[in-house]
């Protein structure tokens, strides 16, 4: 005899290697959406899944208008329990982005600072991405002046 509704308060965690070939998948077969974002493994020969390459073209009607923007991605052990960081290669001026590093600040980019295992379809590289994207078109940063085109972080 059953207790309780115990059943609708677990979760279940996809594995992290599932997880992750289910983004590879995706990204490999360019399966995003209108294609404004993509991504890729930055090594294929690594089998860890853990450092991949993505680019972010610049919405238009803002300065990032015809921009290619990308970034590093990075999975620990913890991936899917914990977000993955990202990091601007190219330089760009955007409030949730360290100026020095480039680094994507989680406590001033909701969807990494609010990463939750509860929220399957927010937790996907491709809704970082386009989230990001939507960030430069959002009025605090569609007319921020940028650094020049092809100028990086270190």
């Amino acid at each position: 005899k059953r207790q309780g509704n115990t059943m609708a308060t677990q979760q279940v965690v996809v594995p992290r290697n599932f997880k992750l070939l289910e983004e590879f998948e995706k990204g490999v077969k360019g399966l995003l959406g209108d294609g404004s974002v993509s991504y890729g493994l930055e090594d294929d020969d690594d089998m860890t899944l853990s450092a991949w390459r993505a680019s972010i073209f610049g919405p238009n009607g803002t300065v990032h208008e015809g921009r290619l923007y990308t970034l590093r991605m990075h999975c620990d052990d913890a991936y899917p329990r914990k977000a993955p960081s990202l990091k601007f290669i190219s330089r760009i001026n955007l409030a949730c982005v360290d100026q020095r590093t480039g680094v994507v600040l989680p406590q001033c980019f909701a969807p990494l600072g609010q990463w939750s295992v509860n929220a399957p379809p927010k937790q996907t590289f491709e809704f970082l991405l386009t989230e990001l994207r939507k960030e430069m078109a959002s009025p605090a940063n569609r007319r921020l002046p940028q650094p020049p085109e092809n100028a990086t972080f270190p």
